[in-house]
């Protein structure tokens, strides 16, 4: 690929980024999911905004390729790899808006990262959101797999953010519930409207709650027979004591023959497919939020550490991230 066309890939992700960001906002990105031909009408009823600024926004979507219309007055329908543009997207949307505080104010949080932290936070719903449309291609595939091959009854997502992972499980498994926990309440309002969206809300908890309080009170995980954690549980891993309380509270609660897969992220990973992301991912997480990435020898330590027996790990698509998989 010579300079001009790394340009204009460029170019193109920014532009595709900033569009579906703007559906996300509009509430119009369940409606570009479903990749079936809708109306103007049903844009507009969904978003809430006038006619003609509704057309206005799908023809900026018909000009970019985003969506087709056949004709002038005609339906629009979803481009057949709009999912996997979106996971594209999703890594320029999570690097520059969800870790928007920790770039702009990049000296102070090297300076005094506590005052900062305190001072600038994240928008939850952005992470969350971000989060989602990277987990769609980058390890929801490998993690659904993983969770759907022991046909569980009862899930826990822990650090759930919109539950976009737990909808599309239930989904997949009609007969199962699902319990969705999360510290942010932008994302546990997300992940109720989402829900309600696809038709699970009847089958979908949300948990206001931070996974700390899982080692003083489980009920959350009691008789699951998965737990999954994704990208959360190397927040405590700096605090041994308390991750090991949590992940004894989820070995002790669950179900027969259950078991637990944590979704994370290992450190600085030297492979060229993952070098880039996994830099930015481990250097905001320990510059910015005090959280330096465990090796993979790290989280299996601590899974034996809290009991478990049975420990494996997995390399998922999205760079630098791992699934671990523990059980016994």
């Amino acid at each position: 690929m010579n300079r001009t066309d790394s340009a204009e890939t460029a170019a193109d992700l920014a532009a595709e980024a900033a569009l579906l960001e703007i559906a996300e906002e509009l509430g119009l990105s369940d409606l570009l999911d479903r990749a079936e031909p809708f109306t103007l009408r049903q844009a507009t009823d969904l978003a809430a905004v006038p006619a003609p600024g509704a057309a206005a926004y799908l023809g900026a979507l018909v000009s970019a390729g985003l969506v087709e219309q056949a004709a002038q007055d005609g339906p629009y329908t979803p481009v057949a790899d709009l999912a996997d543009r979106r996971y594209r997207a999703g890594y320029l949307s999570w690097a520059l808006n969800a870790n928007r505080p920790y770039i702009d104010h990049a000296a102070l949080f090297l300076r005094d990262p506590e005052t900062a932290g305190e001072k600038y936070a994240r928008d939850g719903r952005k992470v969350a959101v971000s989060s989602r449309w990277i987990g769609s291609r980058g390890f929801y595939p490998g993690v659904i797999q993983e969770i759907t091959s022991g046909a569980p009854r009862r899930v826990v997502d822990l650090g759930a953010g919109a539950g976009g992972l737990l909808i599309r499980l239930l989904r997949d498994l009609p007969d199962s519930t699902g319990l969705a926990l999360d510290l942010s309440a932008a994302a546990c309002d997300e992940a109720l409207r989402a829900a309600r969206r696809a038709g699970v809300a009847d089958r979908l908890d949300v948990v206001h709650r931070s996974i700390e309080s899982i080692a003083e009170d489980p009920a959350p995980v009691r008789g699951a027979d998965v737990v999954h954690a994704g990208f959360v549980l190397h927040d405590v891993v700096a605090r041994p004591d308390v991750l090991d309380a949590v992940l004894r509270a989820c070995r002790e609660s669950l179900a027969e023959g259950g078991r637990m897969i944590v979704t994370d992220a290992v450190p600085y990973v030297p492979d060229p497919r993952e070098r880039a992301f996994s830099a930015l991912f481990s250097y905001l997480h320990a510059s910015s939020m005090e959280v330096n990435l465990p090796p993979t020898e790290v989280w299996h330590e601590a899974f034996r550490r809290a009991g478990f027996t049975d420990v494996s790990s997995t390399p998922l698509r999205m760079p630098g991230s791992r699934v671990f998989q523990a059980a016994g």
